[in-house]
């Protein structure tokens, strides 16, 4: 029934413990468990809240929030709560300071409003291509989940539980990047994007991997 499979779909899906590269490359102190943990706390909280607003008969968080604002809510939380784990990193305290996580320390009130030292963190649905405002030669590590969306429901898209699909990170240097502009005309924003080459570093230093999400998506049976 469609009010079972919601129900089922406030739990996220398990971290896969075996699914972590203990070789991965990662700077600054921060240790693979720094980033299970971070990532356990978080599937923890989302199931809590999703839960309770299913008791009130509320759509769950990630099917009821805009898409990039729901990433932007995994991204943040990572924030927050990986330092509760390395303590050799801080959030950084500047408003819109980059990048998001800096060495405890090492700027005054751990603030900083362009730095080259730290790490710039994501969350997103999409396997590559991530965006920012500029482009950056600094630490970046991307979450990459799989949720429902608010347009799911009204298209008869059946629920399903949030679920880390992958965490992969490195240090993509400016030619990694390409520059987004707008015409003298457009409203919109300007973006930098990671390139091919950029994705294939933070491929190759990938710290987590939910085998069987993998292994579906490469099958073409992937969940949308």
């Amino acid at each position: 029934m469609p009010e079972d499979a919601e129900r089922l779909a406030c739990t996220p899906h398990p971290i896969d413990p075996r699914g972590f590269k203990r070789a991965a490359l990662l700077p600054h102190g921060l240790t693979v468990e720094h980033i299970a943990s971070a990532m356990e706390e978080f599937t923890l909280f989302l199931g809590y809240i999703n839960q309770q607003l299913g008791t009130r008969g509320i759509l769950r968080l990630e099917a009821m929030v805009m898409a990039a604002n729901f990433s932007s809510i995994v991204g943040e939380f990572m924030v927050s709560t990986i330092p509760k784990y390395c303590v050799t990193l801080v959030k950084n305290r500047h408003h819109n300071g980059h990048p998001d996580l800096v060495p405890s320390g090492r700027f005054l009130n751990d603030a900083a409003q362009h730095a080259d030292e730290g790490i710039e963190v994501k969350g997103s649905r999409y396997d590559r291509g991530w965006q920012g405002p500029n482009p950056e030669d600094t630490s970046l590590m991307v979450f990459v989940f799989d949720s429902n969306r608010p347009p799911d429901r009204p298209n008869g898209i059946a629920p399903r539980p949030f679920r880390f699909i992958k965490v992969i990170g490195a240090r993509p240097l400016m030619a990694d990047w390409r520059f987004s502009g707008r015409s003298e005309t457009s409203r919109r924003t300007m973006t930098a994007s990671v390139m091919e080459s950029g994705f294939q570093k933070m491929e190759a230093n990938w710290i987590y991997r939910d085998r069987q999400a993998i292994r579906r998506s490469l099958k073409g049976t992937a969940p949308p």
